[in-house]
Parts: structure tokens; sequence; C-alpha cells
């Protein structure tokens, strides 16, 4: 079925977003991917939407592998979905163990939209499956944007694990690296309620007007929610081109003093901590990429690029590689995934580390979210920084981390995920 076309000029470009992501909240499965305004050379678009599933993909059988890629091939159109951090049970050897897991994403989903919407400053293109692209857009620009009905949340945040908990088990994880079982290890920790009520696409509006960053999306599957503001990419292909863009390296802002908050960049900038850590990551991604690239073509393109987002520093690199033309997705996810910058170094190692010590499964937390388009071209997020909620049994979730090494203190990297969560706890208890 060939989808209709058509592209629209737009006068508000802010307005026509907004009416775009209340609409889109209407339809059971919805992935709004939004860049906030966020400038780079690798951006794509402002916001890639996809909404309404007509074929869905989501099986981890044993030939998972080969019933995905031929998915993609023979539907030969846009995809939108995730891959989540337990997918990783299928990649490597039985890793995972069954622990408690109340947000119930699946560990891999991928669906076929009725209709995608990519908005840029002046215009919005739309590709429809079912309904003309006229009939769609105006019903867009008549979308009233403030006719949800917002209400406070109402919830009860608890940690699963006391600080003391946490101050103990990275000094274990610390007697780990000085043995020699890794180098660096992401370790997480979750924040939770039990019977949550909350408005999602309320809850996504405020997180995203005090966190904007350029990997943000509003994504719902029926039930479940994502409510994300990631700063990170994970990977992304155009053509033969692939690139990762690690982050590991964090310091807070000041916005108040302009000297005080370029000191903390300068701070962040000179870290023999941040710095170690971040070449670890760059390391751990140029050999997952020489897995797949050609031969010569893995190259970091940026080291230890400093980048400023609403509340926070980070340190940034970013590495590139050429792909044989016979690499598929498939191919790429398994070798690149988990993300380095969610794991840490070696990956095996700290995988089995973080099986052992982390006391909540991860699900869709540092997975990632995002599309592959029809020319097989395809860009994710880590999923960080975000909301986890499950309307049916009203649990509500977030996970934070930071990376573990030899010169770690414990106390130190505790306040690290505080500052990583300040948006999220800020909107929540709001």
């Amino acid at each position: 079925m060939l989808r209709k076309k058509q592209s629209f000029a737009i006068n508000n470009f802010k307005e026509t977003k907004n009416q775009l992501l209340y609409w889109s909240n209407h339809y059971g499965s919805c992935a709004f991917l939004d860049n906030q305004q966020y400038k780079s050379r690798y951006n794509s678009a402002e916001c890639i939407v996809g909404v309404g599933a007509m074929k869905i993909f989501s099986t981890v059988a044993a030939n998972h592998q080969k019933q995905l890629q031929t998915f993609i091939e023979e539907t030969n159109d846009w995809l939108f979905g995730h891959i989540c951090y337990d997918y990783t049970n299928c990649i490597t050897t039985q890793l995972i163990p069954k622990k408690e897991d109340n947000i119930c994403f699946e560990s891999i989903y991928f669906y076929q939209p009725e209709i995608v919407l990519i908005l840029n400053k002046d215009k919005l293109d739309i590709e429809s499956l079912t309904l003309n692209p006229e009939v769609v857009f105006n019903e867009i620009v008549a979308f009233i944007s403030n006719s949800e009905t917002f209400f406070h949340p109402k919830l009860t945040l608890q940690s699963k694990i006391t600080k003391e908990e946490y101050l103990s088990t990275i000094n274990t994880i610390k007697k780990h690296i000085l043995r020699g079982d890794c180098y660096e290890i992401n370790f997480c920790q979750e924040f939770f309620s039990n019977e949550a009520v909350i408005n999602p696409l309320s809850i996504y509006k405020q997180l995203t007007t005090i966190s904007p960053n350029p990997f943000s999306c509003y994504y719902k599957l029926n039930d479940k929610y994502l409510l994300c503001a990631s700063p990170e990419r994970y990977i992304k292909k155009t053509g033969n081109q692939l690139i990762s863009q690690p982050i590991k390296g964090t310091i807070k802002r000041d916005n108040t003093n302009l000297f005080q908050d370029e000191a903390f960049k300068e701070e962040l900038k000179n870290s023999s901590k941040d710095r170690a850590e971040n070449v670890m990551v760059v390391d751990l991604v140029r050999n997952d990429f020489s897995k797949i690239c050609k031969e010569a073509s893995v190259k970091v393109t940026e080291l230890f690029g400093i980048y400023t987002f609403p509340q926070i520093h980070q340190m940034v690199s970013t590495i590139e590689g050429e792909l044989p033309e016979e690499v598929g997705f498939v191919d790429i996810l398994h070798a690149t995934f988990p993300m380095g910058s969610m794991t840490g170094a070696p990956k095996r190692s700290v995988m089995k580390l973080i099986d052992l010590y982390e006391p909540s499964k991860r699900g869709l937390y540092s997975g990632a979210v995002g599309y592959i388009s029809p020319e097989k071209n395809f860009d994710f997020n880590v999923v960080i920084r975000s909301i986890l909620y499950n309307s049916t049994n009203q649990y509500l979730s977030y996970q934070v981390g930071s990376g573990i090494t030899h010169y770690s203190d414990p106390d130190a990297e505790y306040e690290e995920c505080l500052l990583k969560a300040a948006s999220i706890r800020q909107v929540l208890q709001t």
C-alpha cells in the first residue's frame, strides 16, 4: 500500500507542534520524537511523529533476529518502536533474570504507523496510508491544544534502595574494579510510586518545558507511557554512515551566574575522572562499530565535547563509521546494543554485575526509542531522564545512574543521580 504524501506551509511553528502533540495523543500508538529546536549538524527534522499501528512486530522467539529483519524488509515502510535494555537477554547468554516489571513494555516492539508527520520550521510533511493528508492537516490545525483535562499528579515517591544501601553497593562495586573485573560500570537506582494517577501528556509538557533536550519523546502504547527528556543519541544511520554520541561526564549549571556557569564547564572539561569515563565508552563504541563497519572507517570525530543543556553540562563524544551494503538493522543492533554509556567496560562483564547488584529491572529505561525510514535509515535515542507509567496498574517509575570507577566517591555519585533526576522530581512534586 502506497502512502499519500503532501507538504503544508505553517505560520506558527510553536503552535503547530503543540497541536500535533495533542492530536497524536488520541491514537493508541503514538511516537512523538522531538528535537526541541536543538542545533546539530546531525539533525534530520525538528519533529518526527508516527501514529496508529497498522502492522506490529513484538516477538522475542528463538529466531527473532531473522523474523525482525524479515519484518523490516517485507514492510518496507516507516517503523517506529523501542528496544528495552532487557533485550540483551536475547543478544547475549541469558544474563537478565526475572525481576519484577510493573511497567510491562515488551522487550522489543515495532509498528508500521498509519500516519507519519515530519515537522520543520516552516512546513509539515504528512504521509498517510488511510486518510487524505489534507484531511489530517485540517484536523491538526483545528485541534484545541488545551482541551485535555489537567490535574495535579497523585503519587507518593519511594526509593527502591536506601541511600545507605546505595553507598554500600558502590563500595562493593569498587572492589570488583580493584580486582580487575571491570574498569567502569553504570549503576542505576529506581524511584517509584504505586497507585499513581497522572496526566501523562501534561507531565511530558512540563518535563520538556523545564528540560527541553534534543532526544525527547512522548511515546504511548495504549496504557503504557514513556515521558522522555533525553539528551543522548544511541545510534543513527544515514545511507552507509553510522554514528553514535555517548555521554559520560556531568556537572551542574548555575543559570544565575554566567561566570560560575563557565567555571563549571571548565571543571568538567578538565576532570580526569570524567575524561577517563568518556574515553572508556568511546573505545567501547569503536570496538562495537569495528564488528560491522568497513575496515579503517571507524573514527572519533569529536572527543570530550562539552555540551550545555538546561540544567547541566555534559561531556559528549561522537564516533562514526562506514557500513558495507549487506549489513542490516539487526546486525547493527546486535553489535552495539546495549549502549556502552549505560553499561560500562568491558561490556559483557559489567552486564553481569548490573544483573547482580541492581535491584530493579531496567525495562525500557536505558533502552532506546526511535524510527526506521523506508530507506532503512534510522535514529534512536538513549532512554534516560525519563518517566515510565502504566495507567492500568497505576505504577510510575524513573531510574537514574552514574558511571562508577576506581576514583568514584559514593556520596558524590549519589548526588549526581539526584542532579540528573531533579527536573523529574520537580515536575512530579509540583
